[in-house]
């Protein structure tokens, strides 16, 4: 038996997920990816305070996130997917506010440690508590704003689509060279190219124009898809 035989048989036996096991297995990742960003942003922001911005302190992530609301208040005026963004952002953040840290009595619990002295460890403590609360804020205002701009990412998907087509059908009907090593690396190169710029985006230690990262991420994602879909092998 000949390896490329051996190689098919085992790529039959691998099972396949069904029609429920694939939009679970996507919002795992999903879900997965969120988490580790929010994760990683909280990390961040905590080396930040003992390493680089000791003397800032939790005012840092505050500052950040009131950048964060600025500029989202001085640009996003329309969107397609709902009126008034701004409102609804505004509605959003007072809903997290009281639900995370209102009615558990989070922020109750930090206004008792700020009166405690200055010697004692819960001291200590208290910025890196604040600033998780920024940090979680601005990550909700982030992902608010990934939500806005899916319509760019999916036309992206469509504009990759249709022009790896055209060329597939090109190179089917031209009898152009067909790689599989260029289609399986491209393939493989997809989902990087959302997630990867999720995480970046969503856990950055500064405050940055959203358009700078999404908008190179955008291009990048229709650029891959339309190398994957335009590799993919001429006949089915």
């Amino acid at each position: 038996m000949s390896d490329s035989t051996a190689q098919h048989q085992s790529q039959n036996t691998v099972p396949k997920k069904g029609l429920i096991a694939t939009p679970l297995s996507w919002i795992g990742k999903i879900c997965t990816t969120l988490f580790a960003s929010l994760l990683f942003g909280l990390v961040v922001e905590w080396l930040g305070i003992t390493f680089f911005w000791p003397e800032q302190g939790a005012e840092h992530s505050h500052m950040m996130l009131n950048m964060e609301l600025g500029w989202f208040a001085e640009n996003v005026r329309h969107s397609i997917l709902m009126d008034d963004p701004v409102g609804r952002l505004s509605t959003l953040l007072s809903q997290i506010w009281r639900w995370l840290f209102v009615e558990t009595r989070f922020m109750s619990w930090l206004g008792q440690l700020r009166h405690k002295p200055a010697g004692h460890w819960i001291y200590y403590v208290t910025p890196y508590a604040q600033a998780a609360v920024y940090i979680v804020m601005t990550f909700m205002l982030r992902l608010f704003i990934l939500l806005l701009t899916s319509p760019l990412f999916m036309l992206a998907v469509l504009i990759g689509i249709t022009d790896g087509l055209v060329r597939r059908d090109v190179r089917r009907f031209g009898s152009g060279y067909e790689s599989g090593f260029i289609y399986h690396h491209a393939k493989r190169s997809v989902m990087p190219a959302f997630f990867l710029t999720w995480i970046i985006y969503l856990s950055l230690p500064f405050s940055v124009n959203p358009c700078v990262i999404l908008l190179p991420a955008a291009l990048l994602s229709g650029l891959v898809i339309s190398i994957a879909t335009g590799a993919f092998k001429k006949y089915l």
